[in-house]
C-alpha cells in the first residue's frame, strides 16, 4: 500500500508536530481541525518549528517552504476522503474520539487505516465505532514530535498484521523508532509515565517539597532532562488527568487514582504551558 497523502485530525500541539513530520518525509498532509483558527494556529506552530530547524542549519529557507507547501488546512472531515492514512490526534476524550472514527469510517476509502495518537485509550474500543477494525491502530507519537524518535504502535483485538507493517514502515519513513505496544490501559509509555507524574503531584500536594526542588531532585538525582511536574505541565495537566482515570477505571487499582490537586488544578483552567499556568507560570 502506497501512502502519498496523510490525513492528521487535530490541529494541536500533537496533530501539528505529527503534519510537520509527514511533510517532511515527501508526504502531502492535509491538517484538519474544528475552527479555521485552530487550523491557522498549527501552521503559525509549525512555522516557528521550521524555523528553529533552519536556524540551527538543519534545514534550508527552501526545504522550510517546501515543506510548509506539502500542507493543506481543512476544517471539514469530509475531506479526509482524500487521504490514504489517517492519524487521529484530538483531546483525549473516548466519547468525542468515537465520533471521530465513526464519521472518519464514513468518509475515508475502504482500506484506508485509520490510526490514533491517544496516549491511553483502548485500540479495540475505538475499532468498534467503525466497520473496518481490522484496518484501525494505535499511532502514539511523543512530544514534541519533530524532536521524539519514539512512536508506540498498538494493535486492537481485530487490527490485521497487514495495518501493523503498513504502519510500522509510515513511522519509519517519517524517522521515528516504531516499537510495539499491546492494547491496555495507558500502553507501555503512560503506564510507567503518567504514575511517576501523579506521585510528584502527591508530593508536592503533601507538602514534601516545592515544585521547584521536586522537579531538581528528578533531574539531577535521576538525571531526567526534565522534572515531573514541567513535564506535566508541558503534556497538558487535562491530558494527564484524563490518562489518570483511564488508568484507574481500565486497572481498577487505587494506586491510579488521580491526586486531587492534579483535579483541583484542571477545574481551575491551569492546564500548563497551554492556558500560561501550571505547577509553573508561563509568558
Amino acid at each position: 500500500m502506497e501512502i502519498k497523502t496523510l490525513g492528521v485530525v487535530g490541529a494541536g500541539q500533537m496533530g501539528s508536530g505529527i503534519a510537520q513530520v509527514g511533510a517532511a518525509c515527501g508526504l502531502t498532509v492535509i491538517m484538519n481541525d474544528v475552527q479555521d483558527a485552530f487550523v491557522e494556529k498549527g501552521f503559525a506552530t509549525i512555522e516557528k518549528s521550521l524555523g528553529r530547524m533552519a536556524k540551527k542549519g538543519k534545514l534550508t529557507e527552501q526545504e522550510v517552504k517546501e515543506i510548509l507547501g506539502r500542507i493543506e488546512g481543512s476544517t471539514s472531515l469530509q475531506d479526509m476522503a482524500k487521504a490514504d492514512f489517517v492519524v487521529e490526534a484530538i483531546v483525549e476524550n473516548e466519547e468525542v474520539k468515537l465520533n471521530v472514527f465513526k464519521q472518519l469510517d464514513d468518509y475515508c476509502k475502504e482500506g484506508v487505516i485509520l490510526s490514533s495518537n491517544t496516549s491511553s485509550i483502548s485500540i479495540t474500543k475505538i475499532a468498534s465505532a467503525t466497520k473496518r477494525p481490522e484496518n484501525v491502530i494505535g499511532m502514539h507519537f511523543m512530544n514534541p514530535v519533530p524532536v521524539m524518535k519514539l512512536v508506540e504502535i498498538i494493535k486492537g483485538l481485530a487490527t490485521s498484521e497487514e495495518t501493523y507493517q503498513v504502519t510500522r514502515t509510515l513511522a519509519e519513513k517519517m524517522g521515528k523508532v516504531p516499537v510495539p505496544a499491546n492494547d491496555f490501559p495507558g500502553f507501555i509509555s503512560n503506564r510507567i509515565l503518567m504514575p511517576m507524574i501523579n506521585e510528584a503531584v502527591y508530593a508536592l500536594f503533601e507538602g514534601v517539597g516545592s515544585a521547584e526542588d521536586i522537579d531538581k531532585v528528578m533531574k539531577l538525582g535521576m538525571n531526567h532532562p526534565m522534572g515531573p511536574l514541567a513535564l506535566a505541565d508541558l503534556i497538558g495537566l487535562d491530558t494527564c488527568l484524563a490518562i489518570m482515570e483511564v488508568l484507574h477505571k481500565g486497572l481498577g487499582d487505587d494506586k491510579y487514582r488521580p491526586c486531587p490537586l492534579l483535579r483541583k488544578y484542571v477545574d481551575a483552567g491551569w492546564l500548563g504551558q497551554k492556558s500560561g499556568r501550571g505547577f509553573y507560570t508561563y509568558e
